[in-house]
């Protein structure tokens, strides 16, 4: 990731390069800004520091291209704290970009210890959102139910199994998808068919997010791919996460900006 890192360096832009209204305001008021009160997120970041210190080892069912740090399966919850999850400075970039486009349908591909979840959560509850997070491993899960009851979390439902078994028919189930975020497989084939997959309940506002879309080869191509496809209107390449719109009022285009 350091050559696409330092590519990702020499490209990147600020607000000054951006003629586009949406784009600029995204970027000032949204990505490079840091409002919402940190107090807000306190407790999640209290059980995030909990979890760090974990001791407790569960077994890993990975139907992804798993952990770069440690492929055991065998793990304990402070490593997969540590190093599956995203830092805070992500869950609220996400929580921004909900309250943003008030996002009321949430689907969140990969639920992990649920501590991206919770700033998803968090930020859909004020217009009455509800998240469909999902998760492949039963041991996980289960740990990410205990941190939503802790939390005090209603207003999500966890699918646990193979996403390529239950991902199509819940999309298909339920309402027009306006924010997702995709955190699963880090593979090619599978990032992409997710994509398409949630493609097929989106509407001209849904907002996609695609963590880790330089973490690989295959990540990159996925990428490709995405930023390509005639449905996508404007992507915006943040390095660790990417953003997917389909605003028909926008223009093609592919943003490279800091953050």
């Amino acid at each position: 990731m350091i050559t696409a890192y330092l590519r990702y360096l020499s490209r990147a832009r600020d607000e000054h390069s951006l003629h586009s209204p949406f784009l600029f305001a995204l970027y000032t008021d949204v990505i490079r800004v840091k409002w919402a009160s940190r107090a807000l997120f306190k407790p999640i970041q209290t059980l995030r520091k909990e979890l760090r210190r974990s001791k407790q080892l569960i077994t890993i069912a990975d139907f992804g291209a798993g952990s770069k740090v440690n492929p055991s399966r065998q793990r304990t919850i402070g490593d997969i704290a540590r190093h599956s999850q995203k830092p805070g400075r992500f869950g609220r970039l996400l929580f921004r970009l909900i309250q943003r486009f008030e996002a009321t349908n949430i689907v969140d591909l990969g639920t992990s210890l649920g501590i991206t979840t919770a700033y998803l959560s968090e930020a859909s509850k004020p217009y009455g959102g509800h998240v469909l997070t999902f998760e492949g491993c039963p041991e996980t899960a289960a740990i990410a139910r205990q941190n939503f009851d802790r939390l005090g979390i209603e207003n999500v439902d966890i699918v646990v199994g193979n996403l390529d078994e239950t991902l199509s028919s819940a999309v298909a189930a339920g309402s027009p998808i306006d924010f997702a975020f995709f955190d699963a497989n880090h593979r090619y084939e599978p990032t992409v068919r997710y994509f398409e997959t949630c493609l097929t309940n989106s509407h001209n506002d849904t907002v996609f997010v695609f963590d880790d879309i330089h973490w690989s080869e295959e990540m990159e191509q996925a990428w490709g791919y995405i930023k390509a496809h005639p449905s996508v209107s404007v992507t915006v390449d943040l390095f660790w996460v990417g953003l997917v719109f389909f605003r028909r009022e926008q223009p093609k285009q592919d943003f490279i900006l800091q953050f």
